[in-house]
């Protein structure tokens, strides 16, 4: 329990420390004043200040912070508000952009490091009546080779691929009982059959083994891209799931992306950077939402002025709606939270 702690606390505040690394870059590349730049939240243990900067270690040992000049008042000195609207979109979206380049390095350096995965073949156990699969010529039997040109070496593998095509056709190479190859030819629907299923099969890895994994350098980078591109797809595809209902809404506050984070950890450090990699893009995802207080938000903002040429929220009106923003998200991440702990307590996990 403490080392799952542990690790989800050094994980997740990495990602919020890099999230703000992007602002603080972006501030001090634009000349904008950043004020303190600090590793975790106060009280302060110890701050030192080079240039106009105070660098600080707070008590809190979780994410960071920046404070930068006048976020919403153009009033104060070299203030992020005063500066044009690229200035602060910049400014603003610099820790979403950082959340989403991390991501290419943290997968191409899990590729990199030998790591364990499990490899077989796809058999499929069960075909339901009336299902895009059945209606493809799928049959009990088969063995799925590749979907779309990938080669399929694990039942995980054929649900990823399945995932990341909802709504479009794909050609799905089989090989039949009797040995005969195929291409079959069929559209993922958005909506699960209902077993449950997303075309209409059950299927289980055979023959399965564990084999050590890893890539060179550069193919490592070529591949981690391709998968990270691939988490952005599955992102996509699971909001309109959840919009349209077929997809559940589960989500997790700190506290569970605290656990299982560390419940990944303690499986090995590829894991752990696979799993850092999609919680990053999701941050950045979330900071994305024009809502009050977060990135998405302050942005609105800087369109706003720009679409009245140049005539602005006044600062007090901003900073009311971005405190309301802020007292809806806590109450919200309140809420979260105990429905995390809860679960935790009871022995779930967002893992299964």
């Amino acid at each position: 329990m403490i080392l799952t702690i542990v690790y989800g606390i050094i994980v997740l505040s990495v990602l919020i420390i890099v999230h703000e690394l992007g602002h603080f870059i972006a501030a001090k590349a634009t000349g904008c004043l950043v004020e303190e730049f600090g590793i975790g939240f106060p009280p302060r243990i110890y701050g030192k200040k080079f240039g106009d900067t105070i660098y600080s270690i707070n008590w809190i040992p979780f994410g960071g912070f920046n404070k930068i000049s006048g976020e919403v008042d153009p009033t104060a000195p070299r203030s992020l508000s005063s500066r044009g609207y690229w200035v602060r979109l910049l400014v603003l979206g610099g820790g979403i952009i950082m959340n989403l380049i991390l991501p290419f390095v943290l997968l191409a350096v899990a590729y990199m490091v030998p790591h364990d995965i499990a490899v077989g073949q796809v058999e499929v156990q069960e075909v339901y009546p009336n299902s895009p699969a059945e209606a493809a010529g799928i049959r009990a039997g088969d063995t799925i080779l590749a979907l779309n040109g990938h080669e399929i070496r694990s039942r995980g593998e054929y649900s990823r691929y399945l995932t990341l095509n909802y709504g479009r056709a794909i050609t799905m190479s089989v090989e039949h009982a009797g040995g005969t190859l195929e291409d079959v030819h069929l559209t993922v629907p958005w909506q699960p059959t209902p077993e449950g299923s997303i075309i209409g099969t059950s299927s289980l890895t055979q023959n399965a083994q564990v084999v050590a994994e890893s890539y060179p350098f550069f193919q490592a980078f070529g591949v981690g891209a391709r998968s990270c591109v691939e988490t952005l797809v599955l992102y996509k595809n699971g909001i309109i799931g959840m919009i349209i209902g077929t997809v559940p809404f589960e989500p997790a506050g700190p506290v569970g992306i605290v656990q299982v984070t560390g419940e990944v950890a303690q499986t090995g450090i590829s894991p752990v950077l696979e799993l850092a990699a999609i919680i990053s893009i999701a941050i950045a995802v979330t900071q994305l939402i024009p809502f009050p207080a977060l990135d998405g938000g302050r942005i609105i903002f800087v369109i706003i002025e720009w679409l009245r040429r140049g005539k602005r929220v006044s600062p007090r009106v901003e900073g009311v709606v971005h405190s309301i923003g802020f007292v809806i998200l806590l109450g919200l991440m309140v809420l979260i939270t105990y429905q995390d702990i809860a679960r935790w307590i009871s022995g779930g996990s967002l893992l299964g």
